[in-house]
C-alpha cells in the first residue's frame, strides 16, 4: 500500500493503527493526505465557530484529535497504545499529558515567558510526549494556535507558511528546529513559527 509511505521524520503506523483505516478505497499517500485535509478543514471550522478556551486538558486534546481525523481512522482522538520511535512510553501518555497541561497552566499564571515562547515550549513538549498514533505534529501545531489565540489573545503562529506534512525543505527546517528545542534551544522553533 502506498499511502504507508512516510515523509522524513513521520511516525510510522504500527499494522493494527494501519487496519483502523476507515476509508478502505484509499490506495496512496496523496488519497490520505487529501482526505485528512479535508477533515482538519472541518475541525478548523469547528475551532472557529466554538473558539473554545478551556484546552488546557487532556479531553479537549483528545477531542481536537478526533475532530481532526474522525472520518479518516478509527482510534481518532485515542492516545497510543503503542511505542514509537519518538515519544514516552504509551503508558505514560496520559499522566504527561496532563502534567504538561498543570505546568501550562501554572507557567501561564506566574507570567514565566513571552506568549511566543510559552506556546512554542507547550507544542514541543506535546510532541515529545506524542501521544497519538499519528498526526502528533499538526495537532500540536493546532493547540499551540488556540493557546496563542484563545488564551494569551496573541496572534496565532504561521508556521513557515506550507504544508509540512510533506518531505519538502520547510519540513526539514521544522525538524531541525524541533530538534534544536530537544537541547532547550528553542529560538530556531518561534523563529520558524513565525516565518
Amino acid at each position: 500500500m502506498n499511502w504507508l509511505e512516510y515523509p522524513e521524520g513521520a511516525t510510522p503506523l504500527d499494522p493494527d493503527e494501519a487496519r483502523g483505516l476507515i476509508l478502505t478505497h484509499i490506495t496512496t499517500r496523496g488519497e490520505l493526505d487529501r482526505w485528512e485535509q479535508d477533515n482538519i478543514a472541518e475541525a478548523l471550522a469547528w475551532l472557529d465557530k466554538t473558539k473554545p478556551i478551556d484546552i488546557l486538558n487532556g479531553t479537549f486534546i483528545r477531542k481536537l484529535h478526533y475532530r481532526m481525523f474522525r472520518n479518516v481512522w478509527r482510534w481518532a482522538g485515542e492516545f497510543r497504545l503503542t511505542d514509537k520511535n519518538i515519544g514516552v512510553t504509551w503508558w505514560r501518555v496520559p499522566v504527561d499529558v496532563k502534567t504538561l497541561c498543570d505546568d501550562v497552566i501554572w507557567r501561564v499564571d506566574q507570567h514565566m515567558a513571552s506568549p511566543d515562547i510559552l506556546a512554542i515550549q507547550f507544542h514541543h513538549r506535546l510532541v515529545s510526549i506524542h501521544p497519538f498514533p499519528n498526526g502528533n505534529g499538526r495537532h500540536a501545531r493546532f493547540m499551540a494556535d488556540l493557546f496563542l489565540e484563545n488564551i494569551l489573545q496573541t496572534p496565532r503562529f504561521s508556521w513557515g507558511r506550507k504544508d509540512l506534512s510533506k518531505g519538502t525543505d520547510v519540513r526539514k527546517r521544522y525538524l531541525l528546529a524541533l530538534h534544536a528545542a530537544d537541547k532547550n534551544d528553542y529560538d530556531q522553533l518561534v523563529e520558524f513559527a513565525r516565518s
